[in-house]
């Protein structure tokens, strides 16, 4: 991952709240399952890590080896993680949407100014 996609990357995960939170009983199989499950549905997340400051990098480097995700930024306790999903996701359809100041002539297709 290139330095351009880290900062697009860190942009998009400033909005985020953590999903995971990782506790006293550090990483467990279902921590990682959890975690595997939210980088399928999302690709980027951040997890919240409650350890001490070499704990919390040594548990980042093993949920990206663990879960083949990417660690794009680690900010005191939270770590943000990527994973390209590899099923690409259709967008929805964009609604339906008339131009502005336009009402529906009788029909519905057809659009004029209100008088």
């Amino acid at each position: 991952m290139n330095p351009i996609q880290k900062k697009q990357l860190k942009a998009q995960a400033h909005s985020l709240n953590p999903v995971v939170m990782l506790g006293q009983a550090g990483l467990t199989p279902a921590v990682l399952k959890e975690i595997d499950l939210a980088l399928q549905a999302h690709e980027l997340i951040k997890v919240k890590l409650k350890a001490e400051r070499l704990e919390r990098q040594s548990y980042a480097d093993d949920i990206c080896r663990a879960t083949g995700a990417e660690l794009v930024q680690s900010i005191g306790q939270v770590a943000v993680l990527f994973r390209k999903n590899p099923i690409q996701k259709t967008p929805p359809p964009a609604p339906k949407t008339r131009p502005r100041g336009l009402k529906p002539a009788g029909d519905g297709i057809k659009y004029t100014r209100p008088k």
